[in-house]
């Protein structure tokens, strides 16, 4: 069975700073870092308990290529994504988000 992902305004935002940061570097790298993120809420969407919970009941999934994690909560048949972050920073930090 497949969940719904509701993407929150503070991930959406995470995202689009994410793109445009590695669009500054490189052109066409925030486009690289947008089908990474694709990829990764398409793995989330298919199992999304198959990723580890690093912060009570928010689970992470990493992206490839990217050092960046996709984190998010389940609630039913739904998946909320609360942030996408890069890795070095403290899962905890989503408690105001959670």
């Amino acid at each position: 069975m497949s969940h719904k992902v509701s993407i929150s305004p503070e991930a959406e935002y995470d995202i689009s700073e994410g793109y445009h940061w590695y669009e500054e570097r490189s052109r066409g790298l925030g486009t690289d870092f947008l089908r990474a993120v694709d990829a990764c809420l398409a793995s989330i969407q298919r199992n999304p308990f198959a990723h580890p919970v690093v912060f009570k009941e928010i689970h992470r999934a990493l992206l490839r290529r990217f050092p960046f994690g996709i984190f998010y909560a389940i609630a039913r048949d739904t998946v909320t994504v609360l942030a996408c972050f890069h890795a070095k920073r403290d899962p905890q930090q989503l408690q105001s988000r959670s």
